[in-house]
């Protein structure tokens, strides 16, 4: 199932906080990354708690430590030392982390794109957050901006839920739970809401989102 199909947009035009948003928003741009799970989630890694660019420069020393053309294979990493990677800008935290995605992808325990597919999302989530430094927002991430999975709505991030309060007009933010339970009838295209209520968040934050009336 695509995203942003004219079958997702008519169907979320039914809801009437959605409706406004995307009005507002205009057309759906968001194009999956096609990036390999394993990569997605070391990449997810390098920039967790750290200022976009900061991480991207870390990144760039660590694919260069790494003296390989593409991204470097699990086995690649792993041949690293551990001071190696330090010496990149990676904290000790996050050394163990990609080091443990390494180890974990080399062993098949990360799928790649053609194994996921055939992994619901639920099993997705299940299969990686055991994983060291990953947790269910980090796959829920993957799922949307890698796999391209068309119903993963995550209740527990911050621009969702603020997207919502904006665009519903509401003093505060509504909690993971109830917001699950209102995204229920957004299914089966819950992804391209939450696309929809980034992108509110970002218009709110620029001072262009026109608010509704409190509800």
């Amino acid at each position: 199932m695509s995203l942003g199909t004219p079958e997702a947009l008519k169907h979320l035009r039914r809801d009437p906080v959605l409706k406004g948003v995307l009005r507002q928003v205009g057309p759906f741009t968001m194009k999956p990354a096609r990036r390999q799970p394993y990569e997605a989630l070391v990449r997810a890694i390098a920039h967790q708690q750290v200022h976009g660019r900061a991480a991207e420069a870390i990144l760039g020393r660590f694919l260069g430590c790494c003296a390989c053309e593409g991204f470097p294979s699990p086995e690649a990493v792993l041949s690293l030392t551990p001071e190696a990677m330090r010496a990149c800008g990676l904290s000790a935290n996050k050394v163990l982390a990609i080091r443990d995605i390494a180890e974990k992808a080399a062993a098949g325990v990360v799928p790649t794109r053609a194994a996921a597919r055939r992994l619901s999302d639920t099993e997705l989530i299940e299969r990686l957050v055991p994983l060291r430094g990953v947790g269910q927002w980090t796959v829920e991430m993957l799922l949307i901006f890698t796999l391209g999975r068309a119903d993963v709505l995550p209740v527990d991030d911050f621009g969702v839920r603020e997207g919502y309060r904006v665009a519903a007009g509401l003093e505060e933010q509504p909690k993971p739970k109830a917001l699950r339970e209102i995204g229920e009838a957004w299914a089966p295209f819950r992804t391209t809401a939450a696309w929809y209520l980034w992108r509110a968040a970002d218009l709110h934050k620029e001072g262009r989102f026109r608010q509704p009336k409190a509800i």
